[in-house]
């Protein structure tokens, strides 16, 4: 395709531009052709860092959770440490969760089990999300970014999955994060 344009899958993306960009993200618009050959959009968002989240279980099995409220959904949740790995970072995912486990909660945790990557929301973002098992933890400070303001708890680990699995838990790597903790755990034990 001499033309400037790109197969991608069954689409053609006959070009591109950047409509906002800032530190996190970059959205982008696409014009392109349909696999049916007729002309669209398709509006992409990219993030700059890698999602990261920790499912850190204490000696007496209870998930640490963070709550905070979330300014896009205008809600209070009960969620995973969570953060993202900067671009740099990609190579080094889980010392992005344990940094963001300690600052989040002040814990650290001795050992690291990796439950692998998801995939966000691949309609519309090239988001990829990477989640940690942590356990024999120790207790610390916890150091807030000073955006933040957070509060802890733990929950037993079979409730925090009867949660997620109920709708009371809804934050997609907190979900995701304690069914797949679940399911390493009972594979461990085996």
């Amino acid at each position: 395709m001499s033309d400037g344009s790109v197969k991608i899958g069954p689409w053609t993306r006959l070009s591109t531009r950047e409509v906002y960009a800032n530190r996190w993200i970059r959205v982008r618009e696409d014009q392109i052709l349909h696999p049916d050959g007729s002309p669209g959009i398709y509006g992409v968002v990219q993030f700059r860092g890698v999602a990261v989240g920790v499912v850190p279980i204490d000696a007496q099995g209870r998930v640490v959770l963070v709550g905070q409220h979330r300014y896009v959904m205008d809600e209070y949740t009960w969620e995973l440490p969570e953060g993202a790995a900067n671009p740099d970072e990609r190579s080094a995912l889980q010392v992005a969760a344990a940094r963001e486990l300690r600052e989040e909660t002040g814990f650290t945790a001795a050992r690291w089990d990796d439950l692998g990557g998801v995939q966000l929301s691949n309609s519309a973002t090239d988001e990829i999300g990477h989640l940690f098992l942590a356990r024999e933890l120790s207790a610390g400070q916890a150091e807030p970014d000073p955006s933040e303001e957070l509060a802890v708890k733990r929950v037993d680990l079979g409730e925090a999955y009867r949660m997620a699995m109920a709708g009371e838990l809804t934050e997609s790597l907190t979900v995701i994060g304690l069914a797949r903790a679940v399911h390493f755990l009972g594979r461990e034990k085996r």
